[in-house]
């Protein structure tokens, strides 16, 4: 039985559910257990020459995937969840200094990721006004990020994304909307400047 079905199975059984997930994350500090955390280079996939840095905080649940490629590097203060979606991350691709992705995103080969960017897919729901947002629960959509990227510092990749292939997204870009292959996109929101 693979992961997507046993998920389905779950949705049919709530109580069953929030149980099973009550066991695998804090519920306070909305990450996995010390001992799930402890099992995580059993079910993390870390390519050849991979390195995570030792201050990096690894939210990665076992029911999604998280897999980093070859000769990639995540750096110091990064936070990498895929509570609600897998992280994919391709060979030779640098997630710089205090980044945060939170899945699912997948980001291709050769990709780098300069300081404190910000790369979600999740949105919180707010459309009753008669609850309290943090009631409402959240939705995902899915962030791609080609091969051959640079992103500045202090970027934000917002839900829903595609970066095409040889890309630069300049510092401190709030991309809504994708961007096409050979682009420089910047500004708030940002827009494509020239082709590359």
């Amino acid at each position: 039985m693979n992961n997507e079905s046993i998920r389905e199975n779950l949705k049919g059984n709530p109580r069953l559910k929030r149980l099973i997930d009550g066991m695998i994350m804090n519920q306070i500090q909305t990450r996995p257990r010390w001992f799930v955390r402890m099992l995580a280079p059993l079910y993390q996939h870390r390519g050849k020459h991979s390195v995570i840095h030792s201050s990096v905080r690894m939210d990665t649940p076992p029911y999604r995937k998280f897999s980093l490629g070859n000769y990639s590097v995540i750096e110091s203060f990064c936070c990498i969840n895929n509570a609600v979606g897998d992280v994919i991350i391709g060979n030779h691709t640098r997630v710089g200094i205090h980044n945060t992705i939170i899945g699912p995103v997948k980001i291709g080969n050769h990709v780098n990721l300069a300081q404190g960017i910000t790369v979600t897919a999740l949105n919180h729901n707010f459309s009753d006004p008669n609850k309290r947002i943090d009631e409402q629960g959240i939705s995902t959509t899915p962030v791609t990020i080609g091969d051959d990227i640079w992103i500045g510092a202090n970027a934000v990749i917002l839900p829903g994304v595609t970066i095409g292939n040889h890309s630069v997204i300049a510092a401190g870009a709030v991309v809504t909307k994708d961007v096409p292959p050979h682009s420089l996109a910047a500004g708030v929101p940002a827009k494509i400047i020239k082709t590359i």
